[in-house]
């Protein structure tokens, strides 16, 4: 076993240990983790129509996509094996009801884990627990030379 195997961890235990750091788009919008666990993964983001606005004043969509994006993401990355990883296939947001100062969650779920594709589902919802938007997501399971470069433990954040 090459001594790269050895220091490679699953997703689950980089959140564990702390090694897994944001990326910096994450920071950059000020989403926020509030937990992880295997098949599931919840971010919460407050909302400031300055900084995340669109031209009617609302909320941006893309922030929203965003923010159900990482949460379907983490949840499924913890699902993988330490010399797995993953990309996105297909993803679909609908956005239905606006938003301007709000305090958001986002619930992402495993739906369906296969060995070489997933379904994850994420509600967004305010801090009246009224839903937001609902999206989901299909991801190719990579593994071997397809993860290569890609896998969890090369992953350091940043």
């Amino acid at each position: 076993m090459s001594e790269k195997k050895k220091l490679a961890q699953t997703f689950m235990e980089q959140i564990a240990t702390g090694k897994v750091a944001p990326p910096e788009l994450i920071v950059t919008l000020g989403l926020s983790l509030v937990s992880c666990t295997e098949g599931e993964a919840v971010f919460s983001l407050t909302t400031d129509p300055a900084r995340h606005g669109n031209l009617m004043g609302t909320l941006h969509g893309g922030v929203v996509a965003t923010l159900a994006d990482s949460a379907m993401g983490f949840a499924f990355a913890s699902t993988l094996a330490a010399d797995e990883s993953f990309a996105t296939l297909e993803m679909k947001v609908n956005f239905l009801r606006p938003v301007w100062r709000s305090i958001l969650s986002a619930t992402g779920k495993v739906i369906h884990r296969g060995r070489t594709t997933g379904l994850v589902e994420c509600h967004v919802t305010d801090e009246r627990g009224k839903l937001i938007a609902h999206a989901t997501s299909t991801c190719l399971v990579l593994s071997g030379a397809q993860a290569e470069g890609r896998a969890l433990g090369d992953y350091t954040g940043g």
